[in-house]
This record gives C-alpha cells, sequence and structure tokens, in this order.
C-alpha cells in the first residue's frame, strides 16, 4: 500500500487488479499484441494528468490486489479482492474505491462485488481496451472519470465506468472486442462524465447483498459450489451434461435460445441432472431483454442476468452455510 496524495482527512482507495489498463506491448501503435497486467497501479496513478481534480481534495491510496489478464481472473482473486475491498471500506474516512480490472470479465466480478460487499459507498470498476504503452492509452481518462464517480456523493455501490459512461453491476455487458466504448447497458448508462463532471440519469441501486455472502469472505475457495455454464444451439449434445454430472458438478446455467428455449436433446439430460442433485437454471443468450413467462420446464434465473452473472448468483446460492 502506498500514499500517493494526501490532502484531507477523507480518502478514496484504488485497488488494483491488472488487465489492459496495466498492460504493455512491444510498439505504441499496436492495440492488440500487448501483455496485460504488467504495471503497477502506483505507477499508473503517478502517470494521471489532472489527478488533483479528480480526486476533489481527498487523499488516495492504492493496493495492487493482484496483476493478471482478467481473461485469467479466478475465485481466489475475487475472494481476496473482496476481503480487501471490505477492509478499506469499513474505515469511516474511505468515501469510495476504484478498482482497476481487465475488460475481459469485468461484468462478471462487477456482478459479484454487488452482491458480497457489504456497504453503501461506490465501488468503482474500471478499465482499458488499449494497454497503457499505446499512442493513445484511454486507462488514464477512465481512471479519472473512475474517481470523479467514486467521490461524488450521489454515487452507490458497484458501477462501471468506461469511456465516458457510468453502468450498474447488474446490467452492463462487454459488447464489443476493440472499440473504446466496449460496454452497454440495455436499459442505458446510470450516467456520463464530462469534463471531469458526473450527471446521473437517475439515482444509483444500493447495494443487493447475497445472503451467502459471509460465507464467500470466508469458506475456502476449493468449496465453493462447481457451477458451468453451457450454450443451447443448433447440433446441441446431452453428453456434455452428463460429462459434468458425471464429474460431480453442483449447478449448471444454460443460455437458452430466444425465450430461454433449450435444445430437445439437452432437456431430458437436464431434467435428470436436477433429478441427481444438480441445480439447473435457464438464461436467454440473447443480447438484450429477458425472459418472458415461463416457456420451459426447467427454473430460471434472475430475469436480466445473462449466464455468467447467472452463474454467479447460483454459485452463491449454493454455498454451504
Amino acid at each position: 500500500m502506498q500514499v500517493v496524495q494526501t490532502k484531507k482527512n477523507q480518502k478514496v482507495v484504488v485497488l488494483g487488479t491488472g488487465g489492459t489498463i496495466a498492460g504493455t506491448g512491444r510498439s505504441a501503435g499496436d492495440h492488440t499484441a500487448y501483455t496485460a497486467g504488467q504495471v503497477s497501479v502506483q505507477h499508473l496513478l503517478e502517470a494521471l494528468p489532472g489527478l488533483e481534480d479528480s480526486l476533489q481534495g481527498h487523499a488516495l491510496f492504492c493496493e495492487q490486489v493482484a496483476q493478471l489478464d482478467s481473461k485469467d481472473m479466478d475465485h481466489v482473486t475475487w475472494q481476496s479482492l473482496a476481503q480487501r475491498a471490505l477492509h478499506w471500506l469499513n474505515q469511516a474516512d474511505v468515501v469510495g474505491m476504484v478498482i482497476t480490472h481487465g475488460t475481459d470479465t469485468l461484468e462478471e466480478t462487477a456482478w459479484f462485488l454487488q452482491k458480497v460487499l457489504d456497504t453503501h459507498k461506490p465501488v468503482v470498476l474500471t478499465c482499458a481496451m488499449r494497454p497503457a504503452t499505446a499512442l493513445a492509452p484511454d486507462g488514464p481518462q477512465n481512471m479519472l472519470d473512475a474517481l470523479a464517480v467514486a467521490c461524488h456523493p450521489q454515487a452507490r455501490g458497484v458501477l462501471v465506468v468506461c469511456a465516458g459512461s457510468i453502468h450498474g453491476a447488474g446490467e452492463v455487458q462487454k459488447i464489443h472486442p476493440y472499440r473504446l466504448d466496449a460496454f452497454a447497458s440495455e436499459t442505458g448508462p446510470r450516467g456520463w462524465v464530462e469534463q471531469g463532471q458526473v450527471r446521473w440519469t437517475g439515482l444509483c441501486q444500493a447495494p443487493e447483498l447475497h445472503a451467502r455472502a459471509p460465507q464467500v469472505l470466508t469458506q475456502a475457495v476449493t468449496h465453493w459450489p462447481w457451477v458451468e455454464v453451457l450454450h443451447s444451439h443448433a447440433g446441441a449434445d446431452e453428453r456434455r451434461v452428463r460429462a459434468l454430472v458425471a464429474a460431480g458438478v453442483n449447478g449448471l446455467v444454460v443460455a437458452g435460445t430466444g425465450n430461454g428455449t433449450v435444445h430437445q436433446s439437452l432437456l431430458g439430460a437436464l431434467v435428470q441432472a436436477q433429478l441427481q442433485g444438480v441445480a439447473v437454471r435457464v438464461t436467454s443468450r440473447c443480447a438484450q431483454g429477458q425472459i418472458v413467462g415461463q416457456p420451459g420446464v426447467l427454473p430460471l434465473a434472475p430475469l436480466g442476468l445473462n449466464a455468467y452473472k447467472a452463474r454467479v448468483s447460483l454459485m452463491l446460492d449454493l454455498m454451504v452455510i
């Protein structure tokens, strides 16, 4: 942990986990052939122009929790991140938090933290689509915008800030593999950051603490339930279901076609999996909208969640108290 700047008794904390925002490449013009998670969060902050304006007089502390490519995000890192986040958020003089993260699994981490962090203070995840060594990196502006949101008195819960937009943890999705504005929410952004000023579209949601949150912080991750995601598609093969059940899977989330429909070759195997004690939930693989009604015999995941966030919720549901 390093003290970067001190001005007031109140402070903002930045936790680093790696990602493209901390990535380095061989040339400034290459935005794809780079190695993620190379630059420390302290060095990223020290290089930020206009940092004082975004902090609005707050003190700034930072800590490196992990240094990885977010495609490799794991439960050990999730647990450590949640523990360190709560350590800081429980301190009375901390007003908010920023977490630097890779874009690939950012939406999953955001939903996980929204369900397990018992705090009303803002936790703002931010990222980059270009590495820190790019000719025109987007990480610095995203970090400044995230700090402005974390310092804002209206901010609540877990938020994602990227390309000037503010998204809620439940709705945000990565929708593009290359563009700087890679994230979107079906219901639209919660707000925007413009010239360092935060403009909201409405009130932020309060945190949605899951009943199993205490277990997440203390239970060894090797004992966390094993939940996998399957996709229903043309030519789907039931052997995938049977193999996972035989291997001891605890839960299955199925990204169904359209309104949550499931290929007939999978359906019987999934029903049988339920009879064998495997929890099954169905969501839609569509990028927008949510399932309407009850289209099949299998139980639905929480409405509005994509398959990857539904996996997080089912894993938490299956935690042993």
